[in-house]
């Protein structure tokens, strides 16, 4: 059982950690940043120059590529790089 639950978390960390450099992938992207400034507490308006159109378009490149629907109120709570991959692992 141990054994099972520690295959459970290891699974669960690279998870997490697929779907963070995912994520910082796409971040670099579509706001034209370093990657080393990509950080999970990294706010994409304050730490790397969002606009909202770049909001709008980062929205729509997560959504496609993992294949969820963000609604709108939603994607106005995910400010930070950190929230987005919570959001998205919440919700896959």
């Amino acid at each position: 059982m141990a054994e099972w639950l520690c295959r459970k978390n290891k699974k669960e960390v690279n998870d997490v950690s697929s779907i963070y450099d995912q994520v910082k992938a796409i971040i670099v992207e579509q706001l034209g940043v370093d990657a080393e400034d990509v950080k999970t507490e990294a706010s994409f308006v304050d730490d790397l120059g969002a606009d909202s159109l770049d909001i709008v378009e980062l929205v729509m490149a997560l959504e496609e590529k993992f294949d969820l629907q963000i609604p709108d109120e939603d994607a106005e709570k995910i400010r930070k790089v950190g929230e987005a991959v919570k959001y998205i692992q919440e919700h896959q």
